[in-house]
């Protein structure tokens, strides 16, 4: 009866919820319902481009996609946070070519038939992506269509859906790149460069000048007699109002109470380093008892003489004179407790030139190959150029160049015993790597040491102590900025500033993994103060919300400061080029104005007005210099920094620079543009909302 009663309850909630909603759908409009309905589930959106949204759910079940496809390429059974990062990207730009990109590019006529597809997958016009896919190559590093027919129909056969899986993807890819080729065609085929162009950027480009030049700078420090006045402060704001566009950010004060161990708790730590000390000093496996007993584990590095100081003198001066009997007496720094044994003395070399060609963790045949094909005297560079998936390290595909034990990063480090010049392959986390070293450093003396290790932790009422701290600031202040403040002074607790800080950033004022932080930041209103928030069990940080800038056009109040600094720097340098050019008047040529003026006479050789990006000297200068007079005093021209007054000494005009030239610049500089318009214009146009920071 209990339980049918309760079942009553329930159902009776549940058609009153029903009822109500009827009611109110008579109440109120259809389309405000709706809109309501959609204010609360936009809450969970990721983001928003060309107005529709991205819920958490699609953005994950493409995060989730993306994911399996990179454990596929790396045989990582799980991603490391530089991985993660890189899919989550992936997934957004996923969103963007479906809701954006590919839009815009169909909305220009442009589209990828299914006959196009399987020519770029199977026919005469075979995809760069194919191309560059190792495990689509025969014995002889040549493209195999044969192999792609192969893969494509052992998907039908595969019960895992690996192989499906990963031809979609590579299909994908192949689409992606074909759409982004033919619309960066159509739009630099779009582009008419005409007569008056060309020659105007042969002649600007052909002419070079030689110039003597002097220039007056401002001072580095601020003038506070030069005033500005608040109606040139809006004057500035209003005519260069592009210059403050703006990404949300939050500024925020706060206090960081440092968690560390107290005498007591380093007291502990000693006692429990000496309860096993006596079996480090005999056991006969080191390595297992690190395991089991120490606070760092077994290092496997191989030091030479004097690289221990760095970690600790004591280590490295008894390392190398030590037996393999002998421990380090137990040594305190800090809250640290150490004792050491030897465990391994090898003579090794320092480094080694190594060869290098990676593949997938899913081609461990093609691995073996290389190796024969090697063996046999095949090409190292030649092979890496075909196969490898790691980018050029040296000057040559196959170089990784001279390595060390650190750069090796563990499996790698097999480099520094492997004989010279003989090819052999090693599994990694990053794939399979196929290795050949050259040449190696002088053999030096080099031991591994063991070192056991208790470091003191703060205790319960240390921890305690400290959340007593924090939880004080909290209470007192009240959630208000102004009693944030006066507690931490009243209390001497210094108060750190942080500002500009990005939606999402995981790093906040140098404290890592502060992303809590962060989201709360952008979460609560001015002058709110935070919760308690631990980070890494390290810190407990309280913060009060300072600022608030919002995505847009910062308002002029917040930019006030910064534009008074750059209208003071201008009214500086015009007062300098009037201080120049009144002295012009008493001169007749450079040299007597720069002993008037006591200032250094510069030159410089070869100036183009056609190059002014690639010349380090101030594009106003560089203008000047090109259209002013020979043997002439001339300027005053306000740059920067200062005043120039010059005189150009010389002027060559060649015919080096052909309308070739001039064509091949103006259409990459029509192709820069095309990327811009690609992937910022665009997406700037379709209004992208990107709220990831609050969920990933």
């Amino acid at each position: 009866m209990a339980v049918l009663e309760k079942i009553r309850v329930r159902m009776g909630v549940f058609i009153s919820v029903i009822i109500g909603l009827a009611l109110l759908s008579f109440i109120i409009d259809p389309s405000t319902l709706q809109s309501a309905m959609s204010m609360f589930s936009s809450k969970y959106d990721v983001g928003k481009m060309n107005g529709k949204s991205i819920s958490y759910q699609d953005f994950s079940r493409k995060i989730d996609h993306y994911t399996r496809i990179q454990q596929l390429i790396t045989g990582a059974s799980s991603l490391d946070e530089r991985s993660a990062e890189m899919v989550q990207q992936r997934a957004w730009q996923d969103c963007l070519d479906e809701l954006v990109l590919f839009p815009a590019i169909k909305k220009a006529g442009i589209t990828l038939s299914e006959e196009e597809l399987f020519d770029l997958t199977q026919g005469k016009e075979i995809s760069p992506v194919l191309q560059q896919e190792p495990i689509f190559s025969d014995e002889s590093g040549l493209f195999s269509r044969s192999k792609v027919i192969q893969f494509v129909q052992s998907a039908s056969f595969d019960n895992t859906g690996t192989t499906a899986l990963y031809w979609q993807y590579l299909e994908s890819n192949i689409t992606q790149v074909q759409l982004y080729t033919k619309y960066s065609s159509l739009l630099e085929k779009s582009a008419v460069l005409n007569n008056i162009e060309l020659r105007r950027n042969i002649e600007e480009n052909n002419a070079t000048s030689d110039v003597r030049f002097v220039m007056m700078p401002i001072s580095f420090f601020i003038d506070t007699t030069t005033a500005v006045t608040t109606q040139e402060v809006r004057d500035y704001y209003e005519k260069n109002k592009s210059l403050y566009e703006q990404e949300a950010s939050r500024d925020i004060d706060y206090v960081q109470f440092t968690i560390v161990p107290s005498l007591s708790d380093i007291d502990r730590a000693e006692v429990d380093f000496q309860k096993y000390f006596e079996e480090f000093s005999t056991t006969k496996n080191l390595k297992l008892f690190l395991s089991r007993n120490s606070d760092k584990a077994f290092d496997t590095y191989y030091y030479k003489e004097g690289e221990l100081a760095s970690v600790a003198p004591v280590l490295d001066s008894f390392a190398f004179k030590a037996t393999m009997a002998d421990v380090l007496p137990v040594t305190r720094e800090g809250d640290r407790f150490f004792s050491a044994r030897l465990e391994s003395v090898k003579t090794l070399p320092d480094s080694a030139f190594v060869q290098h060609i990676l593949l997938s963790s899913i081609d461990g045949s093609r691995a073996d190959s290389l190796v024969n094909v090697l063996k046999r005297g095949g090409d190292f560079d030649a092979l890496a150029s075909r196969f490898s998936l790691a980018p050029v390290a040296g000057d040559k595909a196959g170089e990784l160049g001279w390595m060390t034990a650190q750069m090796f990063e563990g499996v790698l480090d097999t480099c520094l015993t492997a004989p010279i010049n003989t090819p052999f392959s090693l599994p990694s986390q990053y794939g399979i790597h196929v290795l050949r070293v050259t040449k190696k450093t002088k053999p030096l003396k080099k031991v591994q040491l063991a070192v056991y290790e208790k470091t003191a932790i703060a205790g319960k009422e240390t921890y305690q102590m400290y959340y007593g701290q924090a939880n004080e600031l909290v209470t007192k202040s009240n959630n208000k900025e102004a009693l944030f403040t006066q507690i931490a002074s009243e209390n001497d607790w210094f108060v750190y500033p942080a500002v500009g800080i990005a939606e999402g950033a995981k790093t906040v004022a140098n404290i890592p993994n502060a992303r809590e932080l962060s989201r709360w930041a952008f979460e609560a209103k001015q002058g709110d103060v935070s919760p308690i928030i631990t980070i890494d069990n390290k810190y407990f940080i309280v913060a009060a919300l300072t600022g608030v800038h919002e995505k847009g056009l910062a308002p002029i109040a917040s930019k006030r400061y910064e534009i008074e600094m750059e209208v003071r720097r201008e009214k500086e340098v015009k007062q300098v080029a009037k201080r120049l050019k009144d002295q012009m008047a008493q001169v007749s040529d450079i040299e007597m104005l720069a002993d008037y003026a006591r200032l250094p006479v510069s030159r410089q050789s070869g100036i183009a007005f056609g190059s002014l990006g690639m010349q380090q000297l101030e594009p106003k200068f560089i203008g000047a210099v090109s259209g002013a007079p020979l043997h002439t005093l001339a300027g005053p021209v306000e740059g920067s920094i200062g005043a120039y007054v010059f005189t150009v000494d010389d002027r060559q005009t060649g015919f080096f620079y052909t309308e070739e030239d001039a064509k091949r610049q103006l259409h990459q500089i029509m192709g820069q543009q095309n990327q811009i318009a690609l992937f910022l214009v665009l997406p700037k146009a379709a209004k992208v909302v990107d709220n990831r920071a609050k969920f990933f």
